[in-house]
């Protein structure tokens, strides 16, 4: 069985962290350790509907963000790697300057070192120079920052056809098979 850690950052965007979730779930076969910092719980109350026991329900494995000693803090755990989705900037900071002071951070740094895949969804804009430096160091260690951008050839005709097309594009970077967006399949 695959195992891949979902972090939920308080970043707006909770929405693809919810979809995500569930397409992990709805795909099989895939077992999630789920962080979820304490901001993000309360993102997800003032952006949504869904309440955080309902976000953690979609996860094999719940951390608590303050545990250092968690499975999902050593490299000696196997996993796929880890998505950090949405990723806040203050989050992003963090694992780009490997400052281990939460299990998310801390998830996301060991994913680095032990050169698994790890995905930032970052979800601030628009962005400044220190935001740029941020990233680009987190992509020198080995980070995908995939912002939540839309490729608008498919039509997206709803918000949940937006976040799925990143989600999907998220899953992509796994090679987990998908079929949340439609894909290019060059012009007529």
């Amino acid at each position: 069985m695959r195992r891949i850690i979902v972090g939920v950052s308080g970043a707006s965007g909770s929405i693809y962290a919810i979809q995500t979730l569930r397409a992990l779930r709805a795909i099989g076969g895939i077992e999630v350790h789920l962080v979820i910092s304490p901001q993000a719980k309360q993102t997800v109350e003032l952006e949504t509907d869904v309440k955080p026991p309902e976000l953690e329900a979609y996860a094999d494995v719940l951390h608590d963000s303050g545990n250092l000693a968690a499975s999902i803090s050593s490299g000696s755990f196997k996993t796929d790697g880890m998505i950090v989705v949405p990723c806040s900037m203050r989050s992003a900071s963090a694992i780009a300057y490997s400052l281990n002071d939460n299990l998310l951070v801390r998830a996301a740094d060991v994913c680095l070192k032990e050169r698994r895949t790890l995905v930032l969804v970052v979800r601030e804009t628009p962005l400044h120079v220190n935001h740029l430096r941020n990233l680009t160091r987190a992509a020198e260690a080995g980070a995908i920052i995939l912002p939540p951008v839309p490729g608008t050839y498919s039509r997206p005709k709803t918000i949940e056809d937006v976040v799925n097309h990143t989600v999907g594009k998220v899953l992509d970077q796994f090679n987990i098979d998908n079929d949340l967006f439609r894909r290019w399949q060059g012009a007529e």
